[in-house]
């Protein structure tokens, strides 16, 4: 199932969820302020080639590590 961002008319915060496509454009409570009138926005992703297309290796930090600089500790703050 694909991760969908909907925008708070009422807050203007952002609420991500996990829903079918089927039922990406029905109605979703804010869970900043639970105004339900949101809207489904349109969400801008990334994604890096490894070596083999000409960019930078960028590799998963292992589980449990930060996700920003791979510290195995956890968050590094940033």
């Amino acid at each position: 199932m694909p991760v969908y961002e909907y925008t708070c008319q009422a807050c203007e915060n952002t609420t991500e969820a996990l829903r079918r496509m089927d039922d990406a454009d029905q109605p979703l409570a804010c869970e900043h302020c639970g105004h339900e009138k949101t809207h489904r926005a349109h969400s801008v992703f990334s994604a890096a080639a490894g070596q083999a297309g000409g960019g930078p290796d960028l590799a998963m930090p292992p589980a449990g590590s930060c996700g920003r600089c791979g510290d195995p500790a956890g968050s590094c703050g940033l």
